[in-house]
Protein backbone atom coordinates (compact mmCIF):
# COMPACT_ATOMS: atom_id res chain seq x y z
CA UNK A 1 0.00 0.00 0.00
CA UNK A 2 1.32 3.51 -1.05
CA UNK A 3 1.78 6.18 1.15
CA UNK A 4 -1.05 7.99 -0.01
CA UNK A 5 -3.77 5.09 0.24
CA UNK A 6 -2.26 4.68 3.90
CA UNK A 7 -3.15 8.04 4.84
CA UNK A 8 -6.69 7.52 2.80
CA UNK A 9 -7.54 4.65 4.98
CA UNK A 10 -6.35 6.38 8.24
CA UNK A 11 -8.54 9.58 7.28
CA UNK A 12 -11.78 7.80 6.28
CA UNK A 13 -13.20 6.28 10.00
CA UNK A 14 -12.67 9.77 11.28
CA UNK A 15 -14.41 11.15 8.53
CA UNK A 16 -16.97 8.67 8.96
CA UNK A 17 -17.82 10.66 12.37
CA UNK A 18 -17.91 13.75 11.47
CA UNK A 19 -20.59 13.71 8.89
CA UNK A 20 -23.97 11.77 8.57
CA UNK A 21 -24.19 8.45 6.36
CA UNK A 22 -25.74 9.56 3.72
CA UNK A 23 -22.97 12.25 3.05
CA UNK A 24 -20.23 9.55 3.66
CA UNK A 25 -21.90 6.62 1.80
CA UNK A 26 -22.55 9.30 -1.00
CA UNK A 27 -19.63 11.15 -1.39
CA UNK A 28 -16.55 10.34 0.61
CA UNK A 29 -16.47 6.79 0.39
CA UNK A 30 -16.23 6.40 -3.42
CA UNK A 31 -13.13 8.63 -3.55
CA UNK A 32 -9.79 7.13 -3.96
CA UNK A 33 -6.21 7.59 -3.13
CA UNK A 34 -4.25 8.18 -6.07
CA UNK A 35 -1.02 9.78 -4.36
CA UNK A 36 0.99 12.43 -2.91
CA UNK A 37 2.21 15.72 -4.97
CA UNK A 38 3.77 18.37 -3.76
CA UNK A 39 2.03 18.45 -0.59
CA UNK A 40 -1.29 17.54 -1.25
CA UNK A 41 -3.76 14.45 -1.18
CA UNK A 42 -3.99 13.54 -4.18
CA UNK A 43 -8.10 11.68 -4.76
CA UNK A 44 -9.72 10.44 -7.55
CA UNK A 45 -13.72 11.27 -7.61
CA UNK A 46 -15.71 9.25 -9.94
CA UNK A 47 -17.80 11.94 -11.39
CA UNK A 48 -17.41 15.26 -11.68
CA UNK A 49 -20.45 15.97 -9.31
CA UNK A 50 -18.93 14.13 -6.44
CA UNK A 51 -15.75 16.02 -7.45
CA UNK A 52 -17.73 19.30 -7.36
CA UNK A 53 -19.65 18.31 -4.17
CA UNK A 54 -16.42 17.35 -2.19
CA UNK A 55 -15.03 21.17 -3.36
CA UNK A 56 -18.28 23.01 -2.49
CA UNK A 57 -18.96 21.70 0.54
CA UNK A 58 -16.75 18.90 2.27
CA UNK A 59 -13.04 19.76 1.19
CA UNK A 60 -12.30 22.25 4.89
CA UNK A 61 -13.14 18.76 6.96
CA UNK A 62 -11.50 16.69 4.83
CA UNK A 63 -8.40 19.02 4.93
CA UNK A 64 -8.45 19.51 8.66
CA UNK A 65 -8.73 15.58 8.72
CA UNK A 66 -5.65 15.08 6.57
CA UNK A 67 -3.43 17.82 8.65
CA UNK A 68 -4.39 15.75 11.66
CA UNK A 69 -3.13 12.58 10.42
CA UNK A 70 -0.08 14.04 8.56
CA UNK A 71 0.70 17.82 9.78
CA UNK A 72 3.03 17.60 6.09
CA UNK A 73 0.58 17.91 3.94
CA UNK A 74 -1.53 20.86 3.52
CA UNK A 75 -4.30 20.14 1.12
CA UNK A 76 -6.14 17.88 -1.14
CA UNK A 77 -6.67 18.08 -4.89
CA UNK A 78 -9.72 15.76 -6.50
CA UNK A 79 -9.45 14.96 -10.14
CA UNK A 80 -11.94 12.41 -12.44
CA UNK A 81 -11.10 9.70 -14.38
CA UNK A 82 -11.57 12.13 -17.61
CA UNK A 83 -8.27 14.07 -16.10
CA UNK A 84 -6.18 11.60 -15.15
CA UNK A 85 -6.68 10.20 -18.44
CA UNK A 86 -5.65 13.48 -20.08
CA UNK A 87 -2.26 13.47 -17.84
CA UNK A 88 -0.01 11.93 -20.02
CA UNK A 89 2.02 10.72 -16.97
CA UNK A 90 2.37 14.15 -15.53
CA UNK A 91 0.19 13.93 -12.25
CA UNK A 92 1.68 17.26 -11.16
CA UNK A 93 0.52 19.38 -13.97
CA UNK A 94 -3.15 17.28 -13.24
CA UNK A 95 -3.09 18.51 -10.18
CA UNK A 96 -2.08 22.23 -10.65
CA UNK A 97 -4.58 22.55 -14.04
CA UNK A 98 -7.50 21.05 -11.40
CA UNK A 99 -6.81 23.65 -8.70
CA UNK A 100 -6.46 26.28 -11.25
CA UNK A 101 -9.98 25.12 -12.49
CA UNK A 102 -10.96 24.95 -8.79
CA UNK A 103 -10.11 28.14 -7.93
CA UNK A 104 -12.50 29.80 -10.79
CA UNK A 105 -15.53 31.73 -9.58
CA UNK A 106 -18.72 29.71 -9.88
CA UNK A 107 -22.64 30.31 -9.31
CA UNK A 108 -23.35 29.42 -6.72
CA UNK A 109 -24.70 25.48 -6.48
CA UNK A 110 -26.37 22.62 -4.50
CA UNK A 111 -25.19 22.35 -1.12
CA UNK A 112 -24.85 18.62 -2.09
CA UNK A 113 -24.05 16.82 0.86
CA UNK A 114 -26.81 15.62 1.90
CA UNK A 115 -28.93 15.24 -1.14
CA UNK A 116 -28.71 11.67 -1.84
CA UNK A 117 -29.24 11.27 -5.83
CA UNK A 118 -30.78 8.08 -5.15
CA UNK A 119 -34.00 9.78 -4.20
CA UNK A 120 -36.00 10.77 -6.34
CA UNK A 121 -39.86 11.56 -8.06
CA UNK A 122 -39.19 8.51 -10.07
CA UNK A 123 -38.42 5.63 -8.24
CA UNK A 124 -40.32 7.07 -4.90
CA UNK A 125 -44.03 4.98 -4.72
CA UNK A 126 -47.52 7.28 -4.57
CA UNK A 127 -49.75 5.75 -2.81
CA UNK A 128 -53.09 7.21 -1.41
CA UNK A 129 -51.20 7.65 1.89
CA UNK A 130 -48.90 10.11 0.15
CA UNK A 131 -50.32 11.25 -2.68
CA UNK A 132 -51.14 14.39 -1.73
CA UNK A 133 -47.95 15.05 -0.02
CA UNK A 134 -45.98 13.88 -3.06
CA UNK A 135 -48.53 16.41 -5.35
CA UNK A 136 -47.59 19.45 -3.31
CA UNK A 137 -43.72 18.49 -3.08
CA UNK A 138 -43.62 18.55 -7.35
CA UNK A 139 -45.21 21.45 -7.50
CA UNK A 140 -42.90 23.18 -5.27
CA UNK A 141 -40.10 21.50 -6.77
CA UNK A 142 -41.45 22.72 -10.87
CA UNK A 143 -41.67 26.33 -9.13
CA UNK A 144 -39.83 26.99 -5.84
CA UNK A 145 -41.11 29.87 -3.95
CA UNK A 146 -44.60 30.73 -5.78
CA UNK A 147 -46.71 28.01 -4.51
CA UNK A 148 -47.28 26.35 -1.10
CA UNK A 149 -44.36 28.63 0.79
CA UNK A 150 -43.76 26.84 3.38
CA UNK A 151 -44.37 23.19 2.31
CA UNK A 152 -44.58 21.63 5.99
CA UNK A 153 -44.52 17.77 5.44
CA UNK A 154 -45.49 15.17 8.57
CA UNK A 155 -45.84 11.76 9.67
CA UNK A 156 -44.08 8.79 11.31
CA UNK A 157 -40.41 7.51 11.35
CA UNK A 158 -39.65 5.69 7.89
CA UNK A 159 -43.16 6.88 5.65
CA UNK A 160 -40.93 8.72 3.07
CA UNK A 161 -40.94 12.40 4.30
CA UNK A 162 -36.87 12.26 3.63
CA UNK A 163 -36.84 10.90 0.52
CA UNK A 164 -39.55 13.20 -0.37
CA UNK A 165 -37.07 16.13 0.41
CA UNK A 166 -34.47 14.74 -1.55
CA UNK A 167 -36.69 14.14 -4.17
CA UNK A 168 -37.24 17.98 -5.02
CA UNK A 169 -33.93 18.60 -4.03
CA UNK A 170 -32.46 16.33 -7.10
CA UNK A 171 -35.62 17.82 -9.10
CA UNK A 172 -34.20 21.44 -8.62
CA UNK A 173 -30.80 20.57 -8.82
CA UNK A 174 -31.58 18.93 -12.88
CA UNK A 175 -33.62 21.62 -14.05
CA UNK A 176 -32.63 25.10 -12.25
CA UNK A 177 -28.77 24.84 -11.49
CA UNK A 178 -28.73 27.95 -10.87
CA UNK A 179 -30.61 27.57 -7.58
CA UNK A 180 -28.71 27.27 -4.62
CA UNK A 181 -30.24 24.22 -2.60
CA UNK A 182 -29.63 23.56 0.84
CA UNK A 183 -30.63 20.64 3.14
CA UNK A 184 -29.80 20.11 6.62
CA UNK A 185 -31.44 18.26 9.24
CA UNK A 186 -32.43 20.72 12.15
CA UNK A 187 -29.53 19.27 14.48
CA UNK A 188 -27.01 20.54 11.97
CA UNK A 189 -29.02 23.68 11.80
CA UNK A 190 -28.42 23.94 15.65
CA UNK A 191 -24.88 22.80 15.81
CA UNK A 192 -23.73 25.14 12.97
CA UNK A 193 -25.39 27.86 15.13
CA UNK A 194 -23.66 26.92 18.67
CA UNK A 195 -20.97 26.29 16.94
CA UNK A 196 -20.91 30.05 15.22
CA UNK A 197 -21.87 31.34 18.25
CA UNK A 198 -18.33 30.02 20.64
CA UNK A 199 -16.19 30.85 17.53
CA UNK A 200 -13.81 33.39 17.84
CA UNK A 201 -15.64 36.78 18.60
CA UNK A 202 -18.96 34.87 18.81
CA UNK A 203 -19.88 36.27 15.20
CA UNK A 204 -23.01 34.14 13.51
CA UNK A 205 -22.02 36.24 10.33
CA UNK A 206 -21.10 33.31 8.38
CA UNK A 207 -24.26 31.31 9.46
CA UNK A 208 -26.35 33.88 8.93
CA UNK A 209 -25.25 34.31 4.90
CA UNK A 210 -25.31 31.03 4.81
CA UNK A 211 -28.78 29.81 5.25
CA UNK A 212 -30.02 33.03 4.19
CA UNK A 213 -28.36 32.97 1.05
CA UNK A 214 -30.05 29.96 0.12
CA UNK A 215 -33.03 30.20 -2.70
CA UNK A 216 -34.60 26.98 -1.11
CA UNK A 217 -34.33 25.74 2.33
CA UNK A 218 -35.12 22.43 3.44
CA UNK A 219 -34.95 21.01 7.15
CA UNK A 220 -35.75 17.72 8.12
CA UNK A 221 -36.87 16.97 11.51
CA UNK A 222 -37.63 20.49 12.29
CA UNK A 223 -39.68 19.57 15.87
CA UNK A 224 -36.30 19.08 17.40
CA UNK A 225 -35.65 23.09 17.60
CA UNK A 226 -38.93 22.47 20.49
CA UNK A 227 -37.39 24.54 23.64
CA UNK A 228 -34.03 25.41 22.14
CA UNK A 229 -34.99 29.01 22.41
CA UNK A 230 -31.69 30.93 20.60
CA UNK A 231 -32.56 28.27 17.79
CA UNK A 232 -35.87 29.18 17.71
CA UNK A 233 -35.04 32.93 17.59
CA UNK A 234 -32.48 32.55 14.52
CA UNK A 235 -35.00 30.04 13.38
CA UNK A 236 -37.49 32.93 13.40
CA UNK A 237 -35.44 35.39 11.53
CA UNK A 238 -34.10 32.91 8.88
CA UNK A 239 -37.49 32.51 7.67
CA UNK A 240 -39.03 35.90 7.83
CA UNK A 241 -35.81 36.89 5.47
CA UNK A 242 -36.61 34.32 2.42
CA UNK A 243 -39.94 34.37 2.98
CA UNK A 244 -39.63 37.91 1.95
CA UNK A 245 -37.79 37.72 -0.78
CA UNK A 246 -39.86 34.77 -2.23
CA UNK A 247 -37.48 31.87 -1.49
CA UNK A 248 -38.94 28.58 -0.54
CA UNK A 249 -38.87 26.90 2.33
CA UNK A 250 -39.63 23.29 3.38
CA UNK A 251 -39.74 21.25 6.76
CA UNK A 252 -40.46 17.77 7.83
CA UNK A 253 -41.52 16.51 11.19
CA UNK A 254 -42.86 13.56 12.60
CA UNK A 255 -45.90 16.22 13.47
CA UNK A 256 -48.12 18.73 12.75
CA UNK A 257 -46.76 22.46 13.80
CA UNK A 258 -49.71 22.55 16.49
CA UNK A 259 -48.04 19.92 18.21
CA UNK A 260 -44.65 20.15 18.48
CA UNK A 261 -44.28 21.49 22.06
CA UNK A 262 -42.55 24.25 23.64
CA UNK A 263 -42.67 26.16 20.11
CA UNK A 264 -42.92 30.13 19.65
CA UNK A 265 -46.09 30.93 18.36
CA UNK A 266 -44.55 33.32 15.71
CA UNK A 267 -43.19 30.19 14.42
CA UNK A 268 -45.94 27.51 14.93
CA UNK A 269 -48.37 30.49 13.00
CA UNK A 270 -45.50 30.88 10.40
CA UNK A 271 -44.74 27.24 9.87
CA UNK A 272 -48.80 27.10 8.97
CA UNK A 273 -48.67 29.77 6.25
CA UNK A 274 -48.61 27.55 3.60
CA UNK A 275 -49.05 23.96 2.92
CA UNK A 276 -49.64 21.34 5.23
CA UNK A 277 -49.33 17.83 4.21
CA UNK A 278 -49.42 14.57 5.92
CA UNK A 279 -47.66 11.01 4.72
CA UNK A 280 -49.90 8.25 6.36
CA UNK A 281 -48.54 4.65 6.95
CA UNK A 282 -48.57 3.07 3.57
CA UNK A 283 -51.96 0.03 3.13
CA UNK A 284 -50.68 -3.46 1.99
CA UNK A 285 -50.92 -2.43 -1.62
CA UNK A 286 -48.86 0.49 -1.10
CA UNK A 287 -46.13 -1.72 1.16
CA UNK A 288 -46.32 -4.52 -1.85
CA UNK A 289 -45.80 -1.82 -4.63
CA UNK A 290 -42.31 0.07 -2.45
CA UNK A 291 -41.16 -4.15 -2.24
CA UNK A 292 -41.38 -4.24 -5.94
CA UNK A 293 -39.71 -1.28 -6.35
CA UNK A 294 -37.37 -2.15 -4.38
CA UNK A 295 -36.33 -5.08 -5.83
CA UNK A 296 -36.35 -4.03 -9.22
CA UNK A 297 -33.65 -1.00 -8.27
CA UNK A 298 -31.51 -3.99 -6.70
CA UNK A 299 -32.35 -6.11 -9.44
CA UNK A 300 -34.12 -8.86 -6.94
CA UNK A 301 -36.05 -11.19 -8.67
CA UNK A 302 -38.33 -12.06 -6.01
CA UNK A 303 -41.40 -14.23 -6.09
CA UNK A 304 -44.79 -12.33 -5.50
CA UNK A 305 -46.04 -14.46 -2.76
CA UNK A 306 -42.64 -13.66 -0.96
CA UNK A 307 -43.44 -9.95 -1.52
CA UNK A 308 -47.00 -9.76 -0.06
CA UNK A 309 -45.83 -12.22 2.66
CA UNK A 310 -42.87 -9.87 3.85
CA UNK A 311 -45.60 -6.72 3.35
CA UNK A 312 -48.18 -8.19 4.96
CA UNK A 313 -45.98 -9.08 8.06
CA UNK A 314 -43.51 -6.39 8.27
CA UNK A 315 -45.95 -3.01 8.88
CA UNK A 316 -45.36 0.41 7.43
CA UNK A 317 -41.80 1.86 8.34
CA UNK A 318 -40.52 1.82 4.67
CA UNK A 319 -37.09 1.96 5.87
CA UNK A 320 -37.82 -1.40 8.08
CA UNK A 321 -39.30 -3.33 4.90
CA UNK A 322 -36.24 -2.41 2.83
CA UNK A 323 -34.15 -3.47 5.14
CA UNK A 324 -35.84 -7.28 5.45
CA UNK A 325 -36.14 -7.51 2.11
CA UNK A 326 -32.38 -7.24 2.07
CA UNK A 327 -32.31 -9.26 4.75
CA UNK A 328 -34.40 -12.16 2.70
CA UNK A 329 -32.12 -11.59 -0.77
CA UNK A 330 -28.95 -12.23 1.76
CA UNK A 331 -29.98 -15.54 3.25
CA UNK A 332 -30.96 -16.74 -0.26
CA UNK A 333 -27.42 -16.37 -1.55
CA UNK A 334 -25.76 -17.02 1.98
CA UNK A 335 -27.67 -20.66 2.01
CA UNK A 336 -28.22 -21.36 -1.89
CA UNK A 337 -31.73 -21.12 -1.43
CA UNK A 338 -34.62 -19.85 -3.69
CA UNK A 339 -36.48 -17.37 -2.34
CA UNK A 340 -39.51 -18.46 -0.72
CA UNK A 341 -42.31 -17.40 2.13
CA UNK A 342 -40.87 -20.09 4.14
CA UNK A 343 -37.49 -18.48 4.11
CA UNK A 344 -38.92 -14.32 4.67
CA UNK A 345 -40.25 -16.71 7.53
CA UNK A 346 -36.86 -18.24 8.91
CA UNK A 347 -35.75 -14.44 8.46
CA UNK A 348 -38.50 -12.38 10.17
CA UNK A 349 -38.53 -15.14 13.33
CA UNK A 350 -35.92 -13.08 15.62
CA UNK A 351 -37.75 -9.56 14.63
CA UNK A 352 -40.74 -8.72 16.16
CA UNK A 353 -41.45 -4.83 16.32
CA UNK A 354 -42.46 -3.18 19.70
CA UNK A 355 -45.90 -2.49 18.92
CA UNK A 356 -46.52 -6.29 18.20
CA UNK A 357 -45.00 -7.16 21.74
CA UNK A 358 -48.14 -5.57 23.07
CA UNK A 359 -50.62 -7.54 20.48
CA UNK A 360 -51.96 -10.62 22.05
CA UNK A 361 -54.61 -12.94 20.24
CA UNK A 362 -57.54 -12.00 22.26
CA UNK A 363 -56.75 -8.65 20.33
CA UNK A 364 -56.99 -10.22 16.70
CA UNK A 365 -59.90 -11.82 17.59
CA UNK A 366 -61.47 -8.82 19.05
CA UNK A 367 -61.16 -7.00 16.23
CA UNK A 368 -62.16 -9.61 13.45
CA UNK A 369 -65.42 -9.67 15.74
CA UNK A 370 -65.64 -5.65 15.19
CA UNK A 371 -65.20 -6.59 11.60
CA UNK A 372 -67.70 -9.42 11.46
CA UNK A 373 -70.22 -8.34 13.93
CA UNK A 374 -72.74 -11.17 13.00
CA UNK A 375 -70.63 -13.59 14.60
CA UNK A 376 -70.35 -14.37 17.93
CA UNK A 377 -67.08 -15.14 19.82
CA UNK A 378 -68.39 -18.84 19.88
CA UNK A 379 -68.82 -19.47 16.53
CA UNK A 380 -65.61 -17.83 15.62
CA UNK A 381 -63.76 -20.02 17.54
CA UNK A 382 -66.52 -23.21 17.49
CA UNK A 383 -67.30 -26.40 15.14
CA UNK A 384 -69.56 -24.10 13.11
CA UNK A 385 -68.65 -24.49 9.15
CA UNK A 386 -71.40 -21.84 7.77
CA UNK A 387 -69.61 -19.40 5.31
CA UNK A 388 -69.89 -16.26 6.96
CA UNK A 389 -68.16 -18.18 9.65
CA UNK A 390 -65.45 -20.04 7.98
CA UNK A 391 -64.10 -17.03 6.48
CA UNK A 392 -63.33 -14.65 9.31
CA UNK A 393 -62.15 -17.39 11.52
CA UNK A 394 -59.59 -17.98 8.73
CA UNK A 395 -58.31 -14.57 8.80
CA UNK A 396 -57.88 -14.45 12.17
CA UNK A 397 -56.22 -17.30 12.38
CA UNK A 398 -53.92 -16.08 9.29
CA UNK A 399 -53.20 -12.50 11.70
CA UNK A 400 -52.49 -14.81 14.82
CA UNK A 401 -49.71 -16.44 13.18
CA UNK A 402 -48.38 -13.18 11.49
CA UNK A 403 -48.40 -11.16 14.49
CA UNK A 404 -47.95 -13.41 17.24
CA UNK A 405 -44.69 -15.56 17.84
CA UNK A 406 -47.00 -18.67 18.76
CA UNK A 407 -46.54 -22.57 18.16
CA UNK A 408 -49.23 -23.81 15.87
CA UNK A 409 -50.33 -25.76 18.50
CA UNK A 410 -50.85 -22.58 20.76
CA UNK A 411 -52.96 -21.17 17.68
CA UNK A 412 -55.18 -24.19 17.92
CA UNK A 413 -55.90 -24.08 21.23
CA UNK A 414 -56.86 -20.47 21.02
CA UNK A 415 -59.21 -21.12 17.95
CA UNK A 416 -61.23 -24.37 20.17
CA UNK A 417 -59.03 -27.01 19.65
CA UNK A 418 -58.26 -27.16 16.10
CA UNK A 419 -55.22 -29.17 15.25
CA UNK A 420 -51.63 -28.32 13.61
CA UNK A 421 -52.94 -29.13 10.28
CA UNK A 422 -55.71 -27.65 10.56
CA UNK A 423 -53.88 -23.77 11.40
CA UNK A 424 -51.58 -24.34 8.42
CA UNK A 425 -54.58 -24.50 6.40
CA UNK A 426 -56.31 -21.72 7.45
CA UNK A 427 -53.06 -19.29 7.14
CA UNK A 428 -52.27 -21.19 3.94
CA UNK A 429 -55.76 -20.29 2.25
CA UNK A 430 -55.90 -16.91 3.71
CA UNK A 431 -51.78 -16.12 2.27
CA UNK A 432 -52.69 -17.01 -1.17
CA UNK A 433 -56.21 -15.78 -1.32
CA UNK A 434 -54.77 -12.24 -0.61
CA UNK A 435 -52.62 -12.31 -3.65
CA UNK A 436 -55.66 -12.28 -6.09
CA UNK A 437 -58.37 -11.53 -3.40
CA UNK A 438 -58.96 -7.68 -3.53
CA UNK A 439 -61.78 -8.11 -1.09
CA UNK A 440 -59.88 -10.46 1.44
CA UNK A 441 -56.96 -8.91 1.29
CA UNK A 442 -58.78 -5.46 2.38
CA UNK A 443 -60.07 -7.30 5.24
CA UNK A 444 -56.71 -8.13 6.76
CA UNK A 445 -55.66 -5.17 6.18
CA UNK A 446 -58.79 -3.57 8.05
CA UNK A 447 -58.01 -5.90 10.87
CA UNK A 448 -54.67 -5.37 10.94
CA UNK A 449 -55.07 -1.84 11.46
CA UNK A 450 -57.83 -1.99 13.65
CA UNK A 451 -55.25 -3.79 16.13
CA UNK A 452 -52.66 -1.48 16.20
CA UNK A 453 -54.91 1.37 16.10
CA UNK A 454 -56.23 0.08 19.55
Amino acid sequence: MNLAKEIWQDMLPMLETEVNTISFDVWIKPLEALDVEDERLVLLAPTEANRDAINNNLRPLIRQTLSTVNPLLTDITLLTPAEVESIGGSLAEAVEKAEEKNDEPTTPRMDATLINPRYTFDNFVVGECNRFAVAAARAVAEAPGERYNPLFIYGGAGLGKTHIMHAIGNYIRKNNQHLKVLYVSSEKFVNELIASIRSKGGSTVDFREKYRSADVLMIDDIQFISKKESTQVEMFHTFNDLYQTNKQIIFASDRPPKEIPDLEERLRTRFEWGLIADVQPPDLETRIAILQKKSQLMKYQVPQDVLTYMAQREGSNIREMESLLNKVVLLSKLYDKPLSVDLAAEAFKDYRKPQEEAVEAEDIIEATLKLYPNVSKEDLVGKKRDKEVVEPRMICIYLITELLPLPMTSIGALMGGRDHTTIMHAKNKVAGLIGKDERIKSRVEDIRNMVFKN
